[in-house]
């Protein structure tokens, strides 16, 4: 029988296990139109806790006692819809779950681009998607820019390093100790600094000493604060996420914002699905780059559905370098 994680209770502050539960669902008959899709990969993404507080956003909430949801890769196994057959790979948003009944308008099959399938809950999906425009559309990062990316050892971040290296540009990202700066360089990085060696704001000034033009946000905080203080005039900031706030709540100060004034900064806020008319053009660029070797992946694969919210948790604690997926 199939079974979802749920939902049991929001969470104040850094969820824990009490929060989920895992429970059987009931046997799903299939309807005209419907797929029946056997997850083999579970996508695990930082805006997912956003999802567990009760408030208006740009995707709805999760609800309490009820199946949660996210992206993930899997295998039709019976098809009563035209165009997919048993044996085809399909993404869908039918995540936190082992097995899906779902309408195949709302599953897209994967192409033959000769990637693993779960390349599409990676660089050739949501998260390179993300990087891609955030990075070239949102903070419309150039060759010659020099880039600040915070979080550069995670999906987002190491997608985002190696575009703009594609894209001719100078790179600065910050991870967490010592093997994650030595993973953001290995990406392309010109430099890594590590945040948690001390101030942020004096490890970007040694690191970008004239300064920076775009910056990548994937933390919020006090690296959004240092992009402040080093933004060059007419410098560009892409803010994608903000995880050092998803769990305190705490509104963060800021020592640096008024530069935002006297350097003409753009801060643009942007959501994937703000593109999905310009996919094509996406998956034309990555797929190139892949096949180029100029775009890699690493993946952190934990493996067993009942390890999901072991895996999502393991997000605000870093144990992630590159894409956290769950392997059903």
């Amino acid at each position: 029988m199939a079974r979802a994680w749920h939902l049991m209770s929001r969470p104040k502050g850094l969820p824990t296990a009490d929060n989920f539960a895992l429970k059987e669902l009931a046997e799903a008959p299939l309807g005209d139109g419907q797929i029946r899709v056997a997850n083999r990969w579970l996508s695990v993404d930082p805006y997912m806790r956003g999802r567990m507080n009760d408030v208006k956003s740009y995707v709805p909430p999760f609800q309490i006692d009820a199946p949660m949801d996210g992206g993930a890769v899997g295998e039709v196994v019976e098809s009563r819809a035209q165009g997919l057959s048993a044996g085809d790979h399909v993404l869908h948003m039918a995540g936190w779950r082992d097995e899906a009944v779902i309408d195949a308008k709302a599953a897209t099959k994967l192409p033959d681009l000769g990637v693993q399938p779960q390349a599409f809950l990676g660089n050739l999906g949501l998260t390179g998607g993300t990087a891609y425009f955030g990075l070239l559309e949102a903070a419309s990062a150039r060759e010659g820019d020099i880039v600040f990316i915070s979080a550069a050892a995670g999906a987002v971040g190491s997608a985002a390093v190696q575009i703009a290296k594609a894209k001719g540009m100078t790179v600065i990202g910050s991870a967490r100790g010592p093997d994650k700066c030595d993973f953001v360089r290995s990406l392309g990085a010109d430099a890594a600094v590590d945040y948690s060696a001390g101030p942020i704001v004096k490890s970007l000034s040694a690191a970008a000493p004239n300064g920076i033009d775009v910056y990548f946000d994937n933390v919020g905080g006090d690296h959004l604060d240092a992009a402040f203080a080093l933004a060059r005039q007419n410098a560009r900031f892409a803010i994608c996420g903000m995880i050092d706030s998803y769990n305190s709540g705490e509104p963060a100060a800021f020592r640096y914002i008024m530069r935002v004034i006297a350097m003409r900064i753009r801060m643009q806020g942007f959501i994937y699905t703000d593109y999905l008319p310009r996919l094509g053009e996406f998956h034309r660029d990555m797929g190139q780059w892949i096949a180029a070797g100029q775009v890699q992946s690493r993946d952190t694969v934990v493996e067993g559905l009942e390890r999901m919210p072991e895996a999502f948790l393991g997000l605000f604690e870093g144990t992630n370098t590159g894409k956290m997926l769950v392997k059903v």
